[in-house]
């Protein structure tokens, strides 16, 4: 397993320098989220043993269970592991608003903020909590019915609306492409939410840390890197080959 999920992450890692090269970025421009949802405990640590420390979940009880567990193992490891002190989880999935306080002590940025009930909810329970976490406001790029996200049309109000709350902070946007080989689908997807993004960007309440685009997965993050991610969120492509 260990030598497995090193060479996919340096296969990922090496398809994100290859990109940036050739669109001019710097691949330090590009933060890789590993997306734990479907690893095994002893695979979500080797990932951290290889070095990776941005780690993503969709569900907030597999976050809570995950989260405690590597931070166990975190802390109870040999000083000669020369592990991280801890790990940054990413909230990546859709958030019921019932669940919000559970993920706001664990989650250094949440990705899925998509309705004002559920950013109300996020600054009301940030507020008792003494927390500002950092949020994205997802975007339905792709217009598809099925998909989470404020559409495409309704998210400058709903961004003005987050960039107000004292006790949250919306620093950019996330999307999610369609499940197509149609790369030029793709493509107008991540093409749409770099155009909001930079549209949102100039708005005069934005600030200064409104700089996070994420978008790409593990079929798709090549084109997105290309169309401007900052984030990428890759799973199966380390842990399934």
């Amino acid at each position: 397993m260990k030598n497995a999920i090193s060479q996919r992450l340096k296969e990922v890692r090496d398809k994100i320098a290859s990109v940036c090269a050739r669109v001019n970025r710097l691949p330090s421009e590009v933060k890789l989220v590993v997306v734990t949802k479907a690893a095994a405990e002893e695979a979500a640590k080797e990932v951290i043993r290889q070095g990776e420390i941005e780690l993503g979940e969709n569900r907030v009880q597999r976050l809570s269970r995950i989260s405690s567990q590597i931070s166990d193992f975190l802390q109870s490891s040999d000083e000669n592991e020369k592990l991280p002190e801890k790990v940054n989880w990413h909230m990546i999935g859709h958030l019921q608003r019932n669940k919000v306080q559970g993920v706001l002590p664990i989650a250094s940025l949440i990705h899925s903020v998509d309705t004002l009930r559920l950013a109300e909810q996020i600054n009301s329970s940030a507020g008792k909590l003494n927390l500002r976490p950092k949020v994205l406001m997802q975007v339905n790029t792709s217009e598809e019915a099925q998909k989470y996200g404020v559409p495409v049309g309704a998210a400058v109000y709903l961004a003005e609306q987050l960039f107000s709350m004292p006790n949250l902070e919306l620093v950019g946007l996330m999307t999610m492409a369609p499940l197509t080989r149609d790369k030029n689908a793709v493509r107008a997807c991540f093409v749409r939410a770099r155009e909001l993004f930079v549209e949102l960007k100039g708005e005069q309440m934005a600030r200064a840390s409104f700089k996070e685009l994420s978008m790409g997965m593990s079929a798709d993050y090549e084109i997105a890197v290309e169309e401007g991610a900052t984030i990428i969120r890759v799973g199966s492509a380390i842990f399934a080959g």
